[in-house]
């Protein structure tokens, strides 16, 4: 229930920084003018900015568009973006050419030979690790 509340507060907050009121009929308004789906209800934006439901992917990435935030903040927050810039730090600053020649010959292999691959090298982690212990 927690996510849904601060899911909410996400919403009316980006609704804020887009120069609107965070209102049920400003959001229906602007929404269905932009989805190309079925419309949704007055009933449907009032929960989703009283934080009883998230909407599905397909109207997040309409929300998300119309209130230009992106879609991964609007439904997880700051802290989702930090993680995978972190995570891709990781990748950019700790992966040398070698490694990237590597990756990409990995990638070409077939499906059987990419898991025969991927065998070996969790048996080496686990003996290395087995090592430390």
């Amino acid at each position: 229930m927690e996510h849904k509340l601060e899911f909410a507060q996400r919403l009316r907050d980006a609704m804020a920084g887009a120069g609107l009121e965070p209102r049920p009929g400003v959001l229906l308004n602007l929404f269905n003018a932009h989805y190309w789906g079925r419309s949704v209800s007055f009933q449907a934006v009032s929960r989703w900015l009283r934080g009883e439901a998230i909407p599905a992917q397909d109207k997040l990435l309409v929300l998300a568009e119309i209130l230009r935030v992106e879609p991964e903040v609007l439904r997880f927050g700051q802290a989702v973006r930090h993680r995978v810039q972190e995570h891709r730090k990781r990748w950019d600053e700790g992966v040398g050419f070698q490694e990237r020649e590597v990756f990409e010959a990995f990638l070409s292999l077939p499906a059987p030979q990419r898991k025969l691959v991927r065998e070996v090298i969790l048996a080496l982690v686990q003996v290395q690790a087995e090592r430390r212990e």
